[in-house]
């Protein structure tokens, strides 16, 4: 079988006597959409901060392409190719919507982050003009992918929610990652919205990007999702293609009073 890109073995993370996550076992496919579902405090957002290193794990290992990050920083997570965006929008909110992607491209180019913001909102030395310009044009692409380019100069916060949203999916594809990780980024969209980032999540699986996807709207997971996880209580309950999903006991028990249609 070929080598997964991420795979997660017995991954456990405690919280005084309270398991978050308790040995969970996990495969993403290179290329897939792959679905963690579950009802609210299953562990899922435990589990990108693992995975990012936010969090050190109690026991297990987490594999990227092959190799551990278990001992490396976020930073360097991020280098790796491992990148996410947040359930709560996390953008700098005076910065315009081209220098909050150019802080992804700079991520790459400077030793911290701050180094990264003073680059993106200053001018450079003469002899940094051609990088910086390579970056500039690379955050206009994404912009032009994400349907952003005419809203490049407009401050962050002044955007509509759900262009907020693209723009912080934006930024986190700046960084070049091969591993996305996406935390509800359907959260206070509506209906529409949420039609537009079902295509929207698949053209950038469709550009080499593998995808974990947080989500609570069941209807995008199983519309999109190659493979779903389910966890409850920070232990994995079922793992298959949606239709399985769909029809296991075990989860349909699982969303029992949370009102989430599968």
């Amino acid at each position: 079988m070929p080598e997964p890109c991420l795979a997660i073995e017995g991954l456990t993370k405690r919280f005084g006597g309270f398991y978050a996550l308790n040995e969970l076992r996990m495969e993403v496919a290179h290329g897939h959409i792959h679905a963690l579902i579950g009802p609210n405090g299953a562990g899922k957002t435990t589990f990108f901060n693992l995975v990012t290193g936010v969090l050190a794990a109690d026991a297990g290992k987490i594999t990227f392409e092959g190799q551990p990050v278990d001992d490396a920083r976020p930073s360097r997570r991020t280098l790796r190719g491992i990148a996410r965006t947040f359930q709560n929008i996390r953008l700098f909110p005076h910065l315009t919507v081209l220098e909050t992607v150019m802080i992804g491209e700079h991520c790459r180019s400077y030793p911290s982050m701050w180094a990264a913001l003073r680059a993106a909102v200053l001018q450079r030395p003469f002899g940094e003009a051609a990088q910086e310009g390579r970056m500039r044009e690379n955050a206009l692409e994404l912009l032009a992918f994400f349907g952003l380019a005419d809203q490049r100069d407009a401050k962050a916060s002044d955007l509509p929610y759900g262009d907020q949203r693209r723009l912080e999916m934006a930024r986190a594809l700046a960084t070049r990652p091969r591993l996305l990780l996406l935390d509800e980024p359907a959260a206070g969209m509506n209906p529409q919205e949420t039609h537009e980032l079902d295509a929207l999540i698949t053209r950038i699986r469709d550009r080499g990007t593998t995808i974990v996807l947080v989500e609570h709207d069941m209807r995008l997971v199983m519309e999109i999702s190659d493979r779903i996880t389910v966890l409850n209580f920070g232990t994995r309950i079922a793992d298959g293609v949606p239709a399985e999903i769909q029809r296991n006991p075990t989860v349909i028990e699982a969303y029992l009073g949370e009102d989430v249609p599968l």
